[in-house]
């Protein structure tokens, strides 16, 4: 017998199981019956989390496609939805990272996320490790800052930095990141580290140019 068949199952559409029990739910509530045997609420559980994150993969291919075939009214249309911009960015960003045939279903966006910024081995690496081990995310990323902390008992610094910028320039650097097919802070970063580096440069070279 099939999961869904067992009569003491509760679906998720809020369809009636064997015994006249019902689950229903609407865009803010979901309605759980008095009695409701622990396996099934946990099927339930189960059942929302993954269709979480498969949502939030199809929200992410969904605004990929946008980007490329409407890539000049993609951005007018998301303003005009209830999606909040930033975080559809980020799940874009991921989805480009990880084609359908790369991504793992027993781990979740978040896991992929975490590893999206590395190069594509490293990335099955330990995204196979995350899946052996049973690994949360969050422990996927205490092992990664571990293994890649420089020096032993070396803490990496956390630093928030706040700009105050318009809208237009916000902008501006999100189409940038977009066409960079990066991720907004790491587009950021990189643009600061390569100005860093070009500034050493300078310095250096007018060192030299005065000591000669």
């Amino acid at each position: 017998m099939r999961r869904a068949d067992r009569p003491d199952d509760v679906r998720i559409l809020g369809r009636r199981t064997g015994r006249g029990s019902e689950l229903s739910r609407d865009q803010t509530s979901l309605a759980l019956p008095a009695r409701l045997p622990i396996d099934a609420w946990m099927r339930i559980g189960q059942d929302l989390g993954t269709a979480a994150d498969s949502a939030t993969w199809w929200l992410g291919d969904w605004l990929v496609y946008g980007q490329d075939r409407y890539p000049e009214r993609y951005r007018r249309a998301i303003d005009e939805t209830a999606l909040d911009y930033q975080t559809l960015r980020n799940y874009a960003w991921v989805a480009r990272k990880f084609p359908p045939g790369r991504r793992r279903p027993v781990l979740s966006m978040q896991h992929h996320a975490e590893v999206a910024s590395l190069d594509p081995e490293v990335q099955d690496n330990w995204l196979d490790r995350a899946q052996q081990g049973g690994w949360s995310r969050n422990e996927l990323r205490r092992r990664i800052r571990t293994a890649t902390t420089p020096g032993a008992g070396a803490r990496p610094i956390a630093v928030e930095l706040r700009l105050a910028v318009t809208q237009a320039r916000h902008g501006l650097w999100e189409d940038a990141a977009d066409r960079a097919n990066r991720d907004l802070s790491a587009w950021v970063l990189e643009v600061l580290d390569a100005a860093a580096r070009r500034a050493t440069e300078d310095r250096e070279r007018m060192r030299i140019a005065e000591a000669g």
